[in-house]
């Protein structure tokens, strides 16, 4: 098929000149495109397919939130219990002052005993460890024996050791009394010169004084 006819026109005019022309004629179709247009080369894209891609870092990627869920707290394990504990009680001493005995003289006439105090405790535990401890008994289970000590308060006399028979004291001077010494002591005889007659007792030198 010939798409492309040619029709030429010759004129002749004077001189026997002619002019050819060849004239195109217009396309089969409107719609049809046209060839050269459809050759033209359009710009292409630099190529950039010999170079190395540039690596990019991994982007990181948002981890959902997990809510925690909301657990009971564990019941406690309370517990109680009782424990006993025992005390001793100090005993008190009383003194009585005995004329019946020589001043100076302590004599213990009741020995004191310690009494025993019984305490009960009520004891709370919390998962085993102790957190309360309360008391909610005492008692006395043994009183204490109180003791007694005697004090003697007689004034007693001291006797010159060389005499017997009579207590002659130990003064700076002894008489016979009723006589005519002037003391600051005296003894009443008859009394025996067992040593010295250290207070000139004996005037008769007997060996007897105050007779």
């Amino acid at each position: 098929m010939v798409l492309i006819s040619a029709v030429t026109l010759v004129l002749l005019c004077c001189g026997g000149a002619a002019i050819s022309a060849i004239v195109s004629p217009p396309s089969d179709s409107q719609g049809q495109k046209n060839p050269a247009a459809e050759s033209v080369p359009t710009a292409k894209a630099e190529d950039n397919s010999s170079e190395e891609p540039a690596e990019l870092a991994p982007t990181p990627q948002a981890t959902p939130t997990q809510l925690a869920t909301p657990t009971a707290a564990p019941t406690p394990n309370v517990q109680t219990r009782t424990e006993t504990e025992t005390q001793k009680i100090a005993f008190q001493t009383k003194t009585i002052y005995d004329s019946s005995l020589a001043k100076g003289t302590k004599k213990v006439t009741t020995r004191g005993v310690p009494g025993v105090k019984t305490l009960t405790y009520q004891i709370t535990l919390t998962d085993g460890v102790q957190t309360a401890k309360k008391l909610i008994k005492s008692e006395i289970t043994k009183a204490p024996v109180t003791q007694v000590v005697r004090v003697g308060t007689k004034e007693t006399r001291q006797c010159d050791p060389n005499y017997s028979g009579a207590c002659v004291p130990i003064a700076s001077d002894v008489d016979c009394a009723g006589g005519s010494g002037n003391g600051p002591a005296y003894v009443v005889g008859p009394v025996r010169v067992v040593g010295s007659d250290i207070y000139d007792l004996d005037r008769d030198g007997d060996g007897i004084g105050c007779d």
